[in-house]
């Protein structure tokens, strides 16, 4: 019997339409697989083998995902009474389904695309993390493409595909069958499922050190579904541990650079002689600023003039990595000073109320401390976390509409974020309280729309002009800083929340995760560079180093002007994979408690495997456990929580 003839004894079957379904899904899926294949194909390690991987493995999950994607047709199937079956009714019910399983798989595709297009992977976290915020993120797919026309073609090709398909969809209506033997093959298919949750494993595709390799093997509506079931990972479920007490002894060795004093959990007393230098101190998170971006890490584009200048004018942290690939875990780092815990940002999960931040170190000193950002602050929880942790929370509500020169899906024009941020600066300086006042930008993020006339590059025409846009916005807001009474005695800090892409040929690329700091104070800081390796969750004690401040800590970060050349170390991650970076080497902590090392190059992102380090993965282990064990256990409070 050939091919043909089987294909068509399968369809003529009572369920043929979830064997057709199965066969779209599989083609559709093999067509993105090939067109990313193509796309991604500068930094696919080409080997027969690599690509033997993409397209089994691939079809495997492919499969996997199917046997989901078809239990509301195999139950339709199962339960239509064949008398009916064979009625017009039914045929009309089958092409509405088949219209809508075309479509569906048509726009995934293109969704898939897109997404592979900004962050180089398969559906991931991310993905199931902005469907929280419908608003936003639809807002932002409907201002970045041309929606309107993608779904007429999408329409018009599916009815073209169904069309094309109209005999195959209705050649099971020909043959009748009994309740009995439909009841056998639906039990028989509605196990399929089953058996994929409990015995397919999401890490069967990561056998190659290639990124690119592992994540086209992979099926995105397959990884949707793992990445929504499992979006928080316990660390002690899933990766290497060590008794508690082991984790805290090590911690306590790596820490005590900054006190003294007794030592329990991370928590020290930072003990700093002298006055306190009660400055006040304005920090920048900038979205998605990439160190390769500025003139002063050798791009030549030109985009950042405003920052390759305070660069050259304050002290330019060169040596500085992002501990995550979102905006939250920019945040988190931030605020918290801890390591990522895997899975959900901290700002995103409950109980997260009363935590030890730099705003409440801040606010216990008497001064204001602010988060200012220029969407609303429902968005990703911001408005929640921060107004609960030692912040008072301002977002864009706080501007009237004649106020706003700009704005997108994701908020104000930066230009129109730092007016307001002014407006609340000098409310406190006329109260007369010192301020500490976190600024969070939004306008380098797609769709990349901004006023037009600010720059030289027209709006909405790619990440470029969004960068040079917030770089003109820092510099005219530093510049009406300059105008106010409580400037010379402010310290700006400006820095990135992460880069503007993550994706690699291994699994943590460490220059996806380089970003640019600078310290800037006239009459206070001298120009220069600070080329230690430094860990974003080390800016917070940082600057409070910086102000001379004594205070009782539970920060994970440390001191960066105090710390001894053996301190050095950084933190890197994906949700899911916790990078720790020391001594030229990478230690990566993996789910299924795996461990690996490497020998990263800094310059390309590219990483060699070595031996293992047990000092190192000790290390890496305990902060990463100890982060999550104070969290889980309510103990890095601002004041403990007692259970």
């Amino acid at each position: 019997m050939s091919i043909k003839e089987k294909t068509s004894k399968l369809l003529e079957n009572r369920f043929g339409p979830a064997f057709l379904a199965t066969l779209l899904l599989c083609s559709i899926s093999l067509l993105t697989r090939i067109a990313l294949l193509i796309y991604s194909a500068a930094s696919f390690d080409w080997s027969v083998l690599n690509l033997l991987k993409v397209l089994f493995i691939g079809l495997f999950y492919d499969l996997a995902a199917a046997s989901f994607a078809i239990i509301p047709i195999v139950i339709y199937l199962w339960l239509m009474p064949s008398k009916w079956y064979g009625r017009k009714f039914n045929k009309v019910l089958l092409f509405i389904y088949f219209f809508f399983v075309v479509f569906t798989l048509i726009f995934n595709a293109i969704s898939e695309w897109f997404f592979w297009e900004e962050f180089s992977v398969r559906y991931n976290f991310i993905a199931v993390d902005y469907l929280v915020y419908t608003t936003e993120v639809i807002g932002n797919i409907r201002q970045s493409y041309p929606i309107n026309s993608i779904t007429v073609g999408l329409v018009i090709i599916t009815a073209l595909i169904v069309y094309f398909l109209r005999s195959y969809i209705t050649q099971s209506t020909i043959n009748k069958s009994t309740f009995g033997k439909r009841t056998k093959a639906a039990l028989l298919l509605l196990c399929l499922p089953v058996f994929t949750y409990f015995c397919v494993s999401h890490k069967l595709k990561y056998l190659s050190s290639n990124q690119y390799v592992n994540e086209l093997s992979g099926n995105g509506m397959y990884d949707f579904g793992f990445a929504f079931w499992n979006n928080q990972l316990d660390y002690n479920t899933f990766y290497k541990t060590l008794p508690i007490k082991k984790a805290e002894s090590v911690l306590s060795h790596l820490l005590q650079q900054d006190s003294a004093s007794t030592f329990k959990n991370t928590s020290r007393n930072i003990n700093n002689p002298g006055a306190e230098n009660r400055m006040n101190v304005v920090l920048i998170s900038v979205e998605s600023l990439s160190a390769e971006f500025l003139g002063t890490f050798g791009n030549m584009q030109h985009i950042t003039p405003q920052l390759d200048s305070l660069a050259k004018q304050g002290l330019l942290f060169s040596n500085l990595y992002a501990s995550g690939t979102r905006t939250v875990r920019g945040l988190e780092a931030l605020s918290l000073c801890i390591p990522p815990t895997p899975g959900q940002s901290i700002v995103k999960r409950p109980d997260n109320h009363n935590l030890f931040t730099l705003g409440s170190i801040f606010r216990s000193k008497g001064y204001n401390s602010r988060f200012i950002y220029g969407g609303y602050g429902y968005f990703d929880n911001m408005n929640e976390f921060f107004s609960n942790n030692g912040y008072e929370v301002t977002d864009r509500s706080a501007l009237k509409d004649t106020e706003i020169h700009y704005s997108n899906i994701w908020g104000v024009a930066d230009e129109d974020l730092f007016t307001l941020s002014l407006r609340e600066l000098d409310q406190d300086y006329k109260n007369n309280k010192p301020f500490f006042a976190h600024i969070m930008t939004v306008s380098n993020h797609r769709p990349y729309t901004y006023p037009e006339g600010r720059i030289d590059i027209p709006s909405h025409t790619g990440r470029e002009g969004a960068v040079k846009y917030t770089d003109y916005a820092i510099g005219k807001f530093i510049r009406e800083a300059k105008q106010k009474p409580w400037f010379s005695n402010t310290l700006f800090v400006i820095v990135a929340d992460h880069c503007a892409s993550s994706a690699g040929k291994v699994e943590l690329p460490v220059d996806k995760y380089h970003i640019p700091m600078i310290f800037y104070s006239p009459g206070h800081i001298a120009p220069g560079k600070f080329e230690k390796l430094t860990a974003q969750i080390d800016i917070g004690p940082s600057i409070l180093g910086y102000l001379n401040f004594s205070y009782d800590s539970k920060f994970f970060g440390q001191d960066v002007f105090k710390m001894k050349d053996t301190d050095e170390r950084a933190f890197i991650s994906t949700y899911q994979s916790l990078g720790y970076i020391k001594n030229n080497k990478l230690i990566i902590l993996d789910p299924n408690k795996k461990v690996a090392a490497y020998k990263p190059d800094f310059t390309t992102g590219s990483a060699v495997t070595i031996p293992l380090d047990q000092k190192l993965i000790n290390e890496a282990i305990s902060n990463y456990q100890m982060a999550s064990y104070l969290y889980q256990n309510g103990l890095y409070g601002f004041e403990s929580k007692k259970k």
